[in-house]
């Protein structure tokens, strides 16, 4: 170390993420660590293809989390000297990008209608640039090691043909087609949207009873619904076939009320006897069980409500115009007059809405884009029973396949302007289906959009070159890895695992991690319109990246968990830690020449075996944890490890052979502290990296180190076991020492356990010498050792003391004991919360125990 160097460490006490980070990151760009080439095999290769953030605004805590996952897979395989590609890229989300570009359209007074297609989509692709720029930026902030320069977009040219290919192969394979059929519609946005894309929640309406008379006969069937404003589209009244109450009905006639239209009475499996009446209307045009029902039994289609959720005039001159909640009063008001209205009482039901816009669904029989499902499925659903896809944790396997065994046609059509134009053209009653628009006048495209999920399919091989056969994709297909969020498992992976297999004949990724959702403080979702938000830069600018991202990966976990400020503080005390344990060993230390670097096998000295022990344990755990995508332990391993086995303990035991210069140190503290760097730099780059730059035995960036393995011929878990007893020893005589306000320039007199041990750093570290007995009575006997009087301890004094503080203690235990014996907490609170409060007892009957 020069001594420019030596003068910065000195001076720098404190890890100042802020001011080293950006130059880190732009060193790692400038020296192409995260630009692989492609060459060698997709076996030998690592790779992931980033879940694409949408170009709607910044990065949320959900992308934090997501890239810190990936980013530790990514690290590591490329310090294991894997040809590594982490494929960045970004979607273009056509609803939800196009809604934001439309609200800020109507801030400025206009809107696409005005501006025209060409116009509009202009202004989206500046949104674009705009926001895509930032998005990068913000990854880059986060420490992700993506290859910027391969960056792709879901409406790239080349992607773009992509998705063309995947359009027209699945036409031709008579998979998609155009059908009149039911679908559901966003009035919010104008568009169809897919089953997924519904939200359904519980809300509560009212069930109206309505009597429709029967023809011939002075008798009625008395109808129940919560639609009453979809009546003048009913075709027909069904009851069960089983249902003996109408069984002399069915085959007759009725008369819709307020229209006075003659419509059948038929009998139909669907139809449950105990709801309501047990007769249900059947409005075909409106509703979709209505609509399999009238397609079974030939029934007209009368459709009364428009796209843009109003009442069309087919609904009657008194309703046309009206919103649907208007025509719902309206209608309840005409059937009151007419006096068919016999009853009112509150339902609460299931209601769908979008996903996209909030507002309520209106099913709709509208012409439309499908694709046939079952095709593609079967052979993804077979890739994952055979765990050639492999779904972390092992309960989304199940669901997944539930899902995809209930499958259903896809609508891939919106009524959108910015997103993948369909591939279709049309000249008076001719169709063109091809990449390419056809030659000739008069042709005219398909007005619609695909469904951004129909793109974001074929995202991890579209990105790499395909359907071209290119030296990526043959590199870097299959990848390796995906992690997700569980709302989109049927959205995008099972499309991904469908296409993959359909068009390269392999599944796009080995393995599927889908991990927790991060809640706000609150245990509410995060959301910028909630004000529960957190923004992810902002806590990179309070406590850097480093922090965060340990913190994240210290709250995931199988379970939804709240935000922790408590874990990203964490993570900035270990960086800190980390920074402080480095300078005194690098600006204490003299490296050794090359010969002397060795550590030797059994270093004489027991501490020195144990922390190396210590340190191949955790090196071997971690990896374990991390290869089960258990990143909550994993980074548990790495704090207790570095925080407290190294830092707390080892480095204070031997700091007296620092100071007096033992030339048998020096190899073991800059082995350790490189091993350790290279270890912990997967979770916490920029820290480490920055470490690195001091160490004497610095070849290149640590980004490229090779990545440590455990060597089991160091590992003594006996002598772990007698360490850690012996430090838990020293715990107990610290605390006692504070309990008992003893002075903290006084030395203990204590009597040693008989049985062997490691007592002489217990001993030390815990300011205490060791004596033989000299018939004095103990003031107390705390983990085996007899503390004795003497000067300046007052027994009387300092037993008041400890029965102040146990009585403290026990009160505050009690407490814990019985929230923790309370089924409204254990079954209510959330599970991290929960646990905390079990560890929390425990310690407590600790410290308790520990008071002598």
């Amino acid at each position: 170390m020069d001594a420019e160097a030596r003068e910065k460490l000195e001076r720098t006490t404190r890890w100042e993420p802020q001011e080293a980070e950006p130059a880190i990151f732009r060193r790692w760009l400038d020296g192409g660590y995260f630009h692989p080439e492609a060459t060698g095999t997709p076996e030998e290769n690592y790779s992931i293809a980033i879940p694409p953030p949408n170009v709607t605004g910044a990065l949320h805590m959900g992308h934090a989390l997501n890239g810190s996952v990936q980013d530790v897979l990514v690290r590591r395989a490329r310090m294991e000297g894997r040809n590594t590609l982490w494929i960045l890229g970004t979607d273009h989300a056509g609803i939800a990008t196009q809604a934001v570009v439309e609200k800020r359209l109507r801030e400025d007074g206009t809107d696409r209608h005005e501006l025209g297609r060409g116009a509009f989509t202009e202004r989206v692709w500046a949104w674009k640039e705009e926001y895509g720029a930032r998005i990068r930026d913000q990854y880059q902030r986060l420490g992700a090691s993506c290859d910027y320069d391969r960056e792709r977009f879901t409406l790239d040219d080349d992607y773009a043909r992509a998705v063309r290919r995947v359009f027209v192969e699945l036409y031709e394979k008579g998979l998609i087609y155009r059908d009149e059929y039911m679908v559901n519609w966003d009035p919010g946005s104008r568009s169809a949207i897919s089953d997924l894309e519904v939200e359904n929640r519980d809300q509560e309406d009212t069930l109206f009873s309505i009597s429709y008379p029967i023809e011939g006969s002075d008798r009625s069937l008395t109808v129940a619904t919560v639609r009453p404003e979809t009546m003048m589209a009913d075709t027909a009244v069904a009851v069960n076939p089983t249902d003996e109450r109408y069984s002399d009905l069915v085959g007759g006639h009725c008369t819709l009320p307020l229209v006075g239209r003659r419509i059948p009475i038929i009998a139909d499996e669907h139809v449950d006897p105990e709801f309501g009446t047990g007769a249900l209307k059947i409005t075909p045009g409106h509703d979709a069980n209505d609509f399999e029902i009238g397609r079974r039994h030939g029934l007209e289609e009368v459709t009364i409500i428009g796209e843009d959720g109003r009442m069309l005039e087919e609904a009657g001159e008194r309703f046309a115009g009206l919103t649907v909640a208007e025509a719902q009063e309206a209608v309840v008001s005409a059937l009151k007059e007419e006096g068919v209205l016999e009853a009112e009482e509150p339902y609460v039901h299931s209601v769908p809405f979008s996903h996209r816009s909030g507002e309520r669904i209106e099913p709709l029989i509208s012409l439309q884009w499908f694709c046939r499902m079952e095709e593609l499925a079967g052979p993804a659903i077979e890739a994952v029973e055979r765990d050639e896809v492999r779904i972390t944790p092992e309960r989304w396997k199940r669901v997944y396949l539930d899902w995809m065994r209930e499958i259903r046609p896809w609508c891939i059509s919106r009524q959108l302007w910015w997103g993948h134009r369909i591939p279709v053209w049309y000249r008076g009653d001719e169709t063109w289906v091809g990449e390419e628009a056809p030659e000739g006048e008069g042709w005219v495209q398909d007005e619609d959009v695909l469904d951004t999920w129909f793109s974001s399919a074929i995202w991890p091989f579209a990105t790499l070159g395909w359907p071209d056969d290119t030296p990526d994709l043959r590199a870097f297909y299959p990848t390796d890895f995906l992690t997700t969020a569980r709302e989109i498992l049927f959205l995008w992976v099972a499309r991904m695992v469908m296409t993959g297999i359909e068009f390269t004949g392999k599944v796009p990724f080995d393995d599927v991690y889908v991990h927790a959702v991060i809640q706000a403080r609150d245990g509410r979702r995060m959301s910028k319109s909630l004000g529960t938000g957190i923004d992810p830069l902002e806590e990179i600018d309070r406590h850097g990246a480093d922090a965060l991202r340990f913190g994240l990966l210290a709250m995931s976990s199988t379970q939804d968990v709240r935000f922790s400020d408590a874990r990203v503080e964490q993570g900035r005390d270990l960086a800190n830690k980390l920074w402080n344990a480095s300078r005194l060993i690098l600006l204490n230390v003299e490296a050794p020449d090359p010969a002397g670097r060795i550590v030797p096998p059994l270093p004489e000295a027991d501490e020195d075996r144990w922390i190396l022990s210590r340190l191949e344990s955790t090196i071997a755990t971690f990896g374990e944890l991390v290869s089960e995508y258990d990143f909550s332990h994993a980074v548990g391993e790495l704090y207790d490890f570095v925080f407290t086995d190294l830092c707390d303990w080892y480095l204070e035991i031997v700091k007296p052979r620092i100071y007096d210069g033992d030339p048998s140190l020096a190899p073991i503290l800059l082995s350790t502290l490189e091993r350790t760097l290279a270890l912990v730099h997967a979770v916490m780059p920029f820290v480490t990296e920055e470490i690195w730059g001091y160490h004497p035995y610095r070849e290149g960036e640590l980004v490229v180190h090779e990545l440590p393995v455990a060597d089991p011929t160091r590992i003594d878990l006996e002598l772990e076991r007698a360490f850690g007893e012996a430090i838990g020893m020293t715990r107990l005589l610290r605390s006692w020492r504070d309990a008992a306000g003893v002075p903290a320039g006084t030395v203990l007199r204590v009597v040693e356990p008989e049985e062997a041990g490691t007592w002489e750093f217990v001993t030390r570290l815990g300011r205490a010498e060791a004596v033989q007995p000299d018939g004095d009575e103990p003031l107390a006997t705390v983990a085996g050792f007899g503390i004795l009087p003497g000067e300046g301890l007052d027994p009387a004094e300092i037993a008041e003391r400890l029965d102040s503080r146990r009585s403290k203690l026990e009160a505050e235990l009690e407490k814990v004991v019985g929230r923790l014996g309370s089924p409204g907490f254990t079954e209510k609170a959330p599970p991290e919360v929960v646990s905390e409060e079990r560890r929390r007892e425990q310690d407590l009957r600790d410290r308790i125990a520990g008071l002598g």
